[in-house]
């Protein structure tokens, strides 16, 4: 990514980021039918909160699920890293904010997983086609510390 579209992606972000938290998810709180959410990482290099937009879907016991897309770009996301890093993240859904804990889904629970994904994010297909890597699902469980 270029310097300018860098520059121009954090712009968007944190513009994101502040709206949602300001209207408690009432703006910025969907995309396409599927919620979004706010996740806080610790970053692994300077250990400051990192926040950042991402779809979230629910799983039948209780667990969301996220995936680390970035777009199909042939890099996962900076949050991904920090999460494997330091999985204790939060989650703020709507005017909730909530400790979680973050692991990557193993092979079989992907499997499982990403045809529904898929089914209510037609994006996420073509991520997956955009790139070579795997791209990595990221269950979330509720935790008891975060950044």
């Amino acid at each position: 990514m270029s310097s300018l579209a860098a520059r121009v992606s954090r712009l968007v972000i944190g513009t994101h980021v502040r709206v949602y938290r300001a209207s408690k998810g009432k703006v910025g709180g969907s995309m396409g039918g599927n919620r979004l959410g706010l996740l806080t990482t610790v970053g692994r290099r300077s250990g400051r909160p990192r926040t950042v937009p991402v779809t979230t879907f629910p799983q039948e016991d209780g667990a969301l699920v996220i995936v680390a897309s970035n777009s199909g770009q042939d890099r996962p996301p900076a949050w991904y890293g920090n999460l494997q890093a330091n999985p204790q993240v939060h989650l703020q859904l709507g005017a909730e904010v909530k400790p979680m804990l973050a692991r990557t889904a193993t092979a079989q629970e992907k499997a499982e997983i990403w045809p529904r994904i898929v089914a209510h994010a037609k994006n996420f297909a073509g991520y997956e086609k955009k790139t070579n890597r795997d791209i990595p699902v990221v269950i979330l469980t509720p935790g008891s510390a975060g950044p």
